[in-house]
């Protein structure tokens, strides 16, 4: 029996909930839903991206065979409708702005670490992702016989690190 936190929600409580907060105000919804709050669509992507879930049905299967909903910090109901809702009408930049404050905070936290003066130059982070596609849709995007996809790769932010040896 577990008697501690799940591990998903022990990673996830890092994130403060006036951060998130913030970021929504600034960028707010025209008809916000009572049922499903960014903070439960953020932990939903989180999980999907962490865990490897294809679809929105691939989500609310794995998440609503779960007992362990609320222990991971989802209050709301996750459906494919309510995920859909939000991430059509949720504006991306909340979760652009809360990635920035995350990367922040990461900047802190590493900037006494000893390999980070080592370095001279720009360090950026990629993400190399599939995105795959209906291939009746995208012939173009052929992947495999039965369907397509592209490879998207992303720059995500360009860290300036400077060494404090070497620039004096």
């Amino acid at each position: 029996m577990n008697l501690g936190q799940i591990v998903f929600s022990q990673i996830t409580d890092t994130l403060d909930p006036k951060e998130l907060s913030r970021c929504v105000e600034r960028f707010p919804m025209q008809r916000a839903s009572r049922s499903f709050s960014p903070r439960d669509q953020f932990l939903c992507m989180v999980f999907a991206q962490v865990t490897f879930r294809d679809s929105l049905r691939d989500i609310e299967a794995y998440l609503s065979g779960s007992k362990h909903l609320y222990n991971m910090g989802i209050r709301g109901n996750v459906t494919r409708t309510n995920l859909a809702y939000a991430n059509e009408n949720r504006d991306w930049r909340i979760y652009a702005e809360l990635a920035q404050v995350l990367i922040r905070r990461a900047r802190k936290l590493y900037s006494s670490e000893r390999y980070i003066e080592e370095i001279d130059e720009v360090v950026y982070a990629l993400d190399a992702s599939t995105i795959d596609w209906c291939l009746s849709l995208f012939p173009w995007a052929k992947f495999r016989s039965t369907k397509s996809a592209i490879k998207m790769h992303t720059m995500i932010e360009p860290l300036e690190v400077v060494s404090t040896s070497k620039r004096l």
